[in-house]
């Protein structure tokens, strides 16, 4: 936090139900103190009903930029007075500005963390030539949006979304076709049965990064057998090649489970902390127009807390 907060403190936060779990918090106020910066970063509880009362209040009090997380993307995207052309391809914002005219610039930096660790020079995947070479994309949802869009980023030869409902998944694919031409999808009931068999398996054997975008793996509150679930049965996992880059945006626990089976089989790991830290470090450069944040500082001071005491 900051050294003082006193009248002259500036807020900024995330709003999201539930997001009192959010690392951004922690990774915000360890920036803003190395900035030196008198704000203060903090998660702000927020149901769907209440999300424009929220965003109008924050405004009127001169709140200077919010993070936005599930499950108002795309409902703050419609809120916003000013759009980037990415959010506005996307429909989705995950960053809020405030605009000195009044009113809230939206725009989407998941994009960006999502391709971060892809495009590390010092990560030896940043070795990989992604032009020409697939992508699989698991499940349809909000994040998916952001995932297929550095995806078509990266100019893949093909992008398959899987999804297990096709009511979700087609709305899904025809939405993002008109910036993401090659998307195909695939309906998945997650369990390879099926009088085809399991159309996941071509998908998986002939994938050079496999994306999970679903939380099935994660840690719940309530729930120890969440953190042991996989969203690959032990059958599809063995379609994967030695190589591939399976990335799990999952960062609790560390590893999950996806990417212990992939690690096994000779894959290349990789969790969502790194694309959560790129995200903030893009978010916290719109709003303090500072174009160099301590982006080391961030990420230690969300592994400190994750990896506990």
């Amino acid at each position: 936090m900051p050294p003082t907060i006193d009248g002259a403190t500036a807020l900024v936060g995330v709003l999201g139900d539930p997001v009192r779990h959010s690392l951004s918090p922690l990774m915000h106020n360890a920036a803003l103190e190395d900035l030196g910066l008198n704000w203060a970063y903090l998660a702000l509880p927020t149901p769907a009903a209440a999300l424009a009362a929220v965003l109008h209040a924050l405004e009127a009090i001169d709140c200077r930029g919010l993070n936005i997380t599930l499950p108002h993307k795309q409902a703050a995207a419609a809120l916003a007075t000013e759009l980037s052309p990415l959010a506005g391809r996307l429909g989705a914002v995950n960053t809020l500005v405030r605009r000195a005219e009044g009113g809230w610039f939206g725009t989407n930096t998941d994009v960006e963390g999502f391709l971060a660790p892809l495009r590390d020079d010092n990560a030896r995947d940043a070795t990989v030539d992604w032009q020409g070479r697939r992508a699989l994309v698991l499940g349809c949802g909000g994040s998916a949006r952001a995932v297929v869009a550095g995806c078509a980023e990266l100019a893949l030869e093909r992008i398959t979304v899987a999804g297990r409902r096709p009511q979700s998944l087609e709305p899904f694919v025809a939405s993002c076709r008109p910036w993401a031409p090659g998307l195909r999808a695939l309906t998945w009931n997650g369990t390879g049965v099926g009088p085809q068999g399991d159309p996941l398996a071509a998908a998986l054997a002939q994938a050079d990064l496999v994306v999970n975008t679903t939380p099935v793996g994660m840690v719940a509150q309530g729930n120890p057998a969440a953190a042991h679930r996989c969203p690959l049965g032990p059958g599809q996992l063995d379609h994967l090649r030695p190589g591939t880059v399976v990335y799990d945006l999952i960062y609790t626990p560390r590893p999950t489970r996806l990417l212990q089976e992939a690690a096994a089989r000779g894959c290349r790991a990789l969790d969502g902390l790194e694309m959560l830290v790129q995200q903030g470090a893009a978010a916290l450069r719109l709003w303090s127009g500072q174009p160099q944040v301590p982006v080391a500082t961030m990420r230690r001071a969300a592994l400190t807390r994750l990896e506990g005491p």
